[in-house]
């Protein structure tokens, strides 16, 4: 055998053995880019999943927010509800009252013989002492016992007034 079919053999064998080395380097190169690329996919994944958390846990308080304020909604409206009823209650009340005192008003003109049928005073009758209403008076009369001069159905002029009589308590 000639040397250049030795030479022949021996490139052809570097030659293999290159393109064996190239598959291999390959290969592993292939397996870390592929390892790179799943753990960086993990981590893109666990990303994803920890936002997912987050936005599960916005959601369920959102979701108590909105319970909460559903039940502040729901008292609001049983707290109308009570207090309409206290009002319709106070209402019937009033109403209650204001009959009695008309009542009481219609027996107290129907005793009063200076009461008419309309309810109204017959002109010149006598006001009770408790109905009085003194426009006569000023200031000054209040100040000056003597200077009360009123009449009340033939009382003499002077102090009439029981309030001046009394100590003050």
């Amino acid at each position: 055998m000639d040397t250049t079919v030795w030479v022949w053999i021996v490139v052809g064998i570097v030659v293999v053995a290159l393109i064996v080395v190239l598959l291999m380097t390959s290969r592993k190169r292939k397996e870390a880019l592929r390892q790179k690329r799943d753990e960086a996919n993990r981590q893109h994944a666990a990303e994803i999943r920890r936002e997912a958390e987050n936005t599960e846990l916005e959601a369920r308080e959102n979701e108590a927010r909105a319970l909460r304020a559903k039940s502040d909604a729901e008292q609001a409206q049983v707290e109308a509800a009570r207090l309409r009823q206290e009002a319709e209650q106070r209402q019937s009340e009033a109403e209650g009252l204001r009959s009695d005192s008309e009542k009481h008003m219609t027996k107290a003109n129907a005793l009063d013989p200076d009461v008419q049928d309309d309810g109204s005073r017959r002109p010149g009758a006598a006001t009770a002492p408790d109905q009085r209403v003194d426009a006569s008076r000023s200031p000054a009369s209040d100040r000056n016992p003597a200077s009360d001069t009123r009449t009340d159905s033939g009382a003499e002029p002077g102090p009439t007034d029981a309030r001046r009589n009394t100590p003050r308590e």
